[in-house]
């Protein structure tokens, strides 16, 4: 997202955001909905263009931006102490950050599905994954700094699906659809672990493969 970044310009995007989420539930993120938030919010068209070059894409990345903020806040302020309560938490807080807007959230998925958002849609995914991880505090910086990133992405797209088609606002079947995702995670990370574990005693098949080969090759 190529934006202005300045206190003004942030007040700004906000002020239209607000607006916009009151129309894009029924008109989508159009550059409808982006003129009349912009008049509603006091803003011409000129700073419209200025604040969201990108349209609706800029105004759905500000709102997710802004849930992402959100959620960091409450995972930050959590009691909870288990890692697994504390991701499970963490989805839920980022979810809740965008309640109440259930159809906005829905046409904004539709519009990140099409061509031109793909790719911002799943950077905003991906963001929404590193933020509960950095919150949480992960300390990772190999391999499972991605790998950690990767499969929160997919539980929290898959479970943003089911919290979006759920009417009651407890969202029973979102929260059992989440503990069983979680559940297929944490016994796959088991099953990596007691991998590794085994692994360890044994030798370096592939060093020993080398080895061998070597040592073929320079036999007189």
């Amino acid at each position: 997202m190529s934006q202005t970044a300045t206190p003004r310009a942030d007040a700004a995007r906000n002020a239209l955001l607000d607006a916009a989420l009151i129309h894009a539930g029924f008109d989508g993120w159009t550059a409808a909905t982006l003129a009349r938030a912009g008049a509603e919010a006091g803003l011409s068209p000129g700073e419209i263009e200025l604040y969201c070059p990108g349209g609706g894409l800029d105004l759905i990345e500000t709102w997710a931006r802004r849930c992402d903020a959100q959620a960091a806040d409450a995972v930050s302020a959590d009691p909870a102490r288990k890692v697994r309560e504390r991701v499970t938490n963490g989805v839920l807080f980022r979810l809740e950050a965008m309640a109440g807007h259930e159809d906005a959230a829905r046409r904004a998925r539709a519009r990140l599905l099409l061509p031109d958002g793909l790719d911002r849609g799943a950077r905003l995914v991906w963001a929404a994954a590193d933020t509960i991880w950095r919150a949480l505090g992960d300390p990772s910086t190999d391999g499972n700094f991605y790998s950690k990133r990767a499969i929160l992405s997919g539980v929290f797209a898959s479970t943003q699906a089911v919290w979006m088609e759920e009417d009651d606002p407890e969202k029973p079947r979102t929260r059992a659809f989440l503990d069983r995702r979680i559940a297929g995670v944490m016994e796959f990370e088991k099953v990596k672990a007691r991998w590794r574990s085994a692994q360890a005693g044994l030798p370096d098949l592939f060093a020993l493969a080398g080895r061998v080969r070597y040592a073929a090759r320079t036999r007189p």
